[in-house]
């Protein structure tokens, strides 16, 4: 038995264009941010999409759950952060959060805050314990902010991914970045934290058609992956057995790099266009894209020698 990997396709389901792709902790549910205006929730085990409604009529670039609320949160081109109850989709709050496209909206792992990530060039933090205020907004960044992810390490800690071709690292407690790398020859569309022998890493993605992974402590970056021939949108770190790295590209492929040995393991072409967005669906071992027409579920195996 080899170490190498194949993804093969399962199903399909065509749809309007999917930019954001986030799991359900608990159900088998995955929530699709369409470029319509649309939010969609699909179950991953009856292939069916549960639910479906309109937002708005500007494009959702990110969506994810608040599942301990019940909540679903949506980012949109208007600029408004818009918060459902996911149980009968009503209104929680709408709020005008920034003058420009929201790219993307992440959780904090244990209190009541939101990041949002905006083509406005800020990050901001909300509080919907204390009546959704903004209490921090963060500064810094010279072009578009594309994307925020919070360490593994240090709740207090997160990172950004910019146009302007810089990964920032902030603190909750500072308006400015106490880091700031200047990662790539193009913009940055995206960066994950991934663990691997207890040692954590960061993977960024780039228009310039690469991923770089990156020491968390030294902030050497120790890989550069080449392969796409097309702008990188996203990233994913897949662990349990198989410790990916998962590039999805604007060339329509996606990349499984090993995650040990940054050997590329396969290149999996999508019949749906464009890759926007990458999830997997742990209990399964399938890989869902977000593509241009539609999701494509594919099935993580490995590949015999």
């Amino acid at each position: 038995m080899s170490s190498a990997i194949e993804i093969k396709k399962i199903f399909i389901q065509k749809s309007e264009r999917v930019k954001s792709i986030h799991l359900h902790p608990t159900k088998p549910w995955v929530l699709l941010g369409l470029y319509s205006g649309n939010v969609s929730i699909w179950n991953s085990h009856s292939q069916v999409t549960e639910k479906t409604f309109e937002t708005g009529k500007s494009p959702v670039r990110t969506a994810k759950f608040i599942a301990h609320k019940e909540w679903i949160v949506v980012g949109s081109d208007d600029g408004f952060l818009r918060v459902y109850n996911y149980n009968n989709m009503e209104s929680v709050v709408e709020l005008k959060a920034h003058t420009d496209f929201i790219r993307s909206v992440v959780i904090h792992p244990s209190l009541p805050y939101i990041l949002s990530a905006s083509d406005d060039k800020l990050i901001k933090l909300w509080d919907w314990e204390n009546g959704w205020e903004c209490t921090k907004t963060f500064q810094g960044h010279e072009h578009y902010v594309m994307q925020v992810a919070f360490s593994p390490r240090d709740a207090n800690v997160f990172a950004s991914a910019s146009l302007d071709c810089t990964i920032k690292m902030w603190n909750l407690g500072s308006s400015s970045s106490h880091l700031s790398i200047l990662g790539h020859s193009k913009g940055l569309n995206s960066v994950e934290f991934f663990e691997t022998d207890e040692k954590l890493h960061f993977v960024t993605v780039s228009d310039d058609c690469t991923a770089k992974v990156w020491d968390y402590d030294t902030k050497v970056c120790i890989q550069t992956l080449e392969g796409h021939t097309n702008n990188i949108t996203s990233i994913l770190h897949v662990n349990l057995d198989f410790n990916l790295i998962i590039t999805g590209s604007e060339d329509k492929t996606l990349h499984a790099w090993n995650a040990a040995t940054y050997k590329l393991d396969q290149v999996f072409t999508s019949e749906l266009g464009r890759v926007w967005t990458i999830g997997f669906i742990k209990d399964s071992s399938q890989i869902i894209l977000g593509c241009d027409e539609g999701i494509l579920v594919g099935h993580i195996i490995r590949a015999c020698s």
